[in-house]
């Protein structure tokens, strides 16, 4: 760090007004981009009347987003070193805020997918630009307090979108889906305007096209294939593949020319840091997780249990309550236990309540889906924060924009193929336990000869055919949803190992020492 930023970096440490508001601007503008990861889609259907568009076409309301916000990542470090953390910060949350305005007044849905283009463009510096002002922020020792704070916002958005959305919509209209950001994005940009300083500019830096135009590409096309995959029947889709072929090339490019390159396009030195290399491992694991177990959980509950869109809503922000409570303890609890210790706790956590979820049938009570999600929401929270804190504990400064932009790239490519394998996953487990269960429906069945079965299903009539279809059907996709659970069980136990590689942070975190306000 320069002595020209020093002085910056020793006033934003020190607690008062400045440091809080810019805390609250990251925590707004963290919110923002989480929440709209999810938000929009229980408004598609609406928009898909509204707009007059095909299911393909308003499913690139969501696919526009995720694709640009994946591919401006990766240049975050290298926009904020270059042009300053608090301009790029100020025109992202702008840009951000105006194209959700945008996305709001769209009248058709080649409108509404460009708005949703420059939202992901603007949206995907906010998460890594806010988590490196909370470091910034905070000293050493008041780094998993940071963190915690922080990581309300990045756990709970994607959480609280369904239900919100769902209220919003049905409430008032799928346009306030957007409209919602605009009093978040306004206090955002005024507040960093305000209070917050500015960082050292690089003005030496040269941005190297061909590696970004490598990545962009590889980036891209694995995200179209995993986003249109379902719906295309995977591999056997020529589109998919040729996306994976374009995926393939583009990140053999990048690499190719990141590693022979004298100024390349991404700092490989922050891959240097045991911890850092370990925290991007753990954040694919906690992608999957996290957004994986959202996407079954509101298929489960909406379509296997059969409850209102705003009742799986609330069950599924049940989770958020268990990770508010581990947030909250586990700033503390970092001063007293190591990092590793309550990430392997929590991971245990998540795994046992993840088998729970197999045992799961239609009968379920509430009670049980409430305490379930409360405990594994809580678990979320012991991973997540001691996660962020220790991969940014040995990180030096310079590249802490550059860590924070791939610790989000990893953690949002990882929901994307947890979500798109499980998904997968799902559709080919139903078909194969329904075509097991069929084997057994026969008029040999005992069970079928039954007289109060055989006098509600007749199989020698249409009715009582369909009838016994749609009992199959439904049986078959509860054995499948208990699969998947059982999978995503097995890929946390398997992680668990990972967190021995993290080095020690209870001396670090316990008590400040005198460099830590110039961290």
């Amino acid at each position: 760090m320069s002595d020209a930023a020093a002085p910056f970096a020793a006033s934003s440490a020190v607690p008062g007004l400045r440091r809080n508001m810019v805390t609250i601007c990251a925590m707004t503008a963290t919110i923002m981009q989480a929440l709209d990861t999810t938000i929009a889609n229980v408004a598609l259907p609406y928009m898909q009347g509204s707009l007059s568009a095909s299911q393909e076409q308003v499913n690139w309301v969501l696919t526009s987003y995720i694709v640009a916000a994946a591919i401006m990542t990766a240049p975050v470090g290298w926009i904020a070193n270059r042009f300053g953390r608090k301009r790029v910060f100020v025109i992202c949350a702008s840009g951000f805020t105006a194209a959700s305005v945008l996305c709001g007044l769209s009248q058709d849905i080649t409108q509404i997918v460009i708005a949703r283009l420059l939202q992901g463009v603007f949206g995907a510096a906010l998460v890594p630009l806010s988590q490196a002002a909370m470091l910034d922020n905070y000293p050493l020792h008041e780094r998993a307090k940071a963190m915690a704070i922080w990581g309300m916002g990045v756990m709970m958005g994607p959480i609280m979108g369904p239900w919100l959305g769902a209220w919003l919509t049905e409430t008032y209209s799928w346009h306030w889906v957007f409209f919602v950001n605009l009093p978040f994005g306004a206090i955002t940009v005024a507040g960093l305007m305000v209070f917050m300083d500015e960082t050292r500019l690089d003005r030496e830096l040269r941005f190297d096209w061909f590696g970004f135009a490598a990545l962009a590409v590889g980036i891209g096309a694995l995200q179209l294939a995993l986003d249109r995959g379902e719906q295309l029947g995977w591999l056997e889709s020529p589109e998919i593949v040729a996306e994976l072929i374009v995926a393939a090339v583009g990140f053999y490019y990048f690499f190719a020319h990141s590693l022979t390159t004298e100024r390349p396009f991404v700092q490989f030195a922050i891959f240097k840091d045991r911890n850092f290399v370990t925290g991007c491992l753990f954040m694919v694991v906690v992608g999957i997780v996290l957004f994986s177990t959202m996407a079954l959980g509101s298929l489960l509950f909406q379509n296997a249990y059969g409850y209102p869109i705003l009742d799986a809503g609330l069950l599924l922000a049940t989770r958020g309550s268990g990770t508010f409570v581990a947030m909250m303890l586990v700033g503390r609890l970092m001063r007293h236990f190591e990092a590793r210790t309550l990430i392997i706790c929590g991971l245990g956590l998540i795994a046992v309540t993840l088998y729970d979820m197999t045992l799961w049938t239609a009968d379920i009570p509430v009670r049980t889906i409430v305490i379930n999600s409360i405990i594994q929401g809580f678990g979320l929270g012991l991973v997540f924060v001691p996660l962020t804190t220790a991969a940014f504990l040995t990180l030096p400064e310079q590249l802490r924009t550059d860590g924070t932009a791939m610790l989000t790239l990893a953690r949002n490519v990882a929901s994307s193929i947890g979500i798109s394998v499980m998904v997968a996953e799902l559709t080919q487990n139903a078909r194969h336990a329904h075509a097991v269960l069929v084997e057994h429906v026969t008029p040999f069945n005992d069970a079928l000869k039954m007289p109060d079965v055989a006098g509600i299903i007749n199989l020698n009539t249409n009715a009582g055919r369909a009838l016994m279809d749609m009992i199959v059907s439904a049986q078959a996709q509860i054995i499948a949803f208990s699969q998947d659970f059982e999978l995503v069980a097995l890929i946390t136990v398997c992680a668990i190992p990972l967190a021995l590689m993290l080095g020690s942070t209870r001396a670090s975190l316990r008590h400040p020492t005198p460099a830590a306000p110039m961290e």
